[in-house]
């Protein structure tokens, strides 16, 4: 009887939580997500994270010091910040902050609250055209505007807490240990290559909005999938197949020259 009452305060403490809608326009743009974690905690930690990156990538030299490339991924970025509101009115608020630092990763980001850092290595590796930078930095910016990773630790959250409500029962560890290697491929994994979909599609309608060429998208993926030949299986994998990428965001830039939006 105790088990069944503590299990029950456990999943009602998940769901109570409720959920939420982040953005108003775009593709998906009423789509309700479930959000355990609050957005200032994921805020505040976005910040802390944020400032430790620019303190060490200053103290190693490599923060903004080409101005030239700052100066081009600050203006390309403005343009985005300028229309991110049509999809997030309060976005408009946002401190957005761009840096970038000079390493060989091939990679960019952006932090809850409009925090984003763009690497030399991902420019220069993919020898990026303003278009093609436009994409990256719009698919890192739809992560933020969608708090993605608000909705990752939700789920991770929810996840923990169905851990807990088997070992009430009994479970035994070997079962609940499976347990969370199950739920890492037949649930986080395939959540987080929605995101990886959901953010090229509100990615590539920010850079529409924008005035950037929107057949880019799909060239970036062409050029990372030739600088990718050995990519995980899709199943294991946190983003989509090139392949399959490459295909909807053909269909998605198609979408919006056709008709302005992307058709669900």
């Amino acid at each position: 009887m105790k088990k069944t009452i503590l299990a029950t305060f456990l999943v009602s403490t998940l769901l109570l939580g409720g959920c939420a809608q982040t953005t108003s326009g775009g593709l998906s743009g009423n789509r309700s997500q479930l959000m355990l974690v609050s957005e200032a905690e994921v805020n505040a930690q976005a910040d802390k994270a944020y400032t430790e990156v620019l303190t060490d990538a200053k103290n190693r030299g490599v923060l903004n010091v080409n101005k030239k490339q700052y100066q081009r991924v600050n203006n390309i970025a403005k343009k985005l910040i300028k229309v991110a509101p049509e999809f997030r009115a309060d976005c408009a608020n946002w401190d957005w902050e761009v840096n970038v630092l000079t390493e060989d990763t091939v990679n960019a980001w952006c932090m809850a609250g409009g925090k984003i850092a763009v690497y030399t290595g991902i420019i220069e590796s993919l020898n990026l055209t303003d278009d093609e930078l436009a994409v990256v930095i719009g698919h890192e910016m739809a992560h933020a505007l969608k708090e993605h990773t608000r909705e990752q630790a939700s789920q991770a959250m929810l996840k923990q807490g169905a851990m807990q409500i088997a070992s009430i029962f009994g479970a035994s560890n070997t079962a609940v240990s499976l347990g969370g290697i199950l739920a890492d491929v037949g649930l986080m994994l395939p959540f987080s290559r929605e995101h990886e979909a959901e953010a090229d599609a509100v990615g590539l309608e920010l850079i529409y909005k924008a005035g950037y060429d929107v057949d880019a998208g799909a060239n970036v993926w062409r050029k990372m999938q030739q600088l990718n030949a050995n990519e995980p299986m899709e199943i294991l994998s946190t983003h989509p197949s090139s392949s399959d990428r490459i295909a909807n965001l053909e269909k998605m830039a198609q979408d919006l020259k056709t008709f302005g939006k992307v058709q669900g």
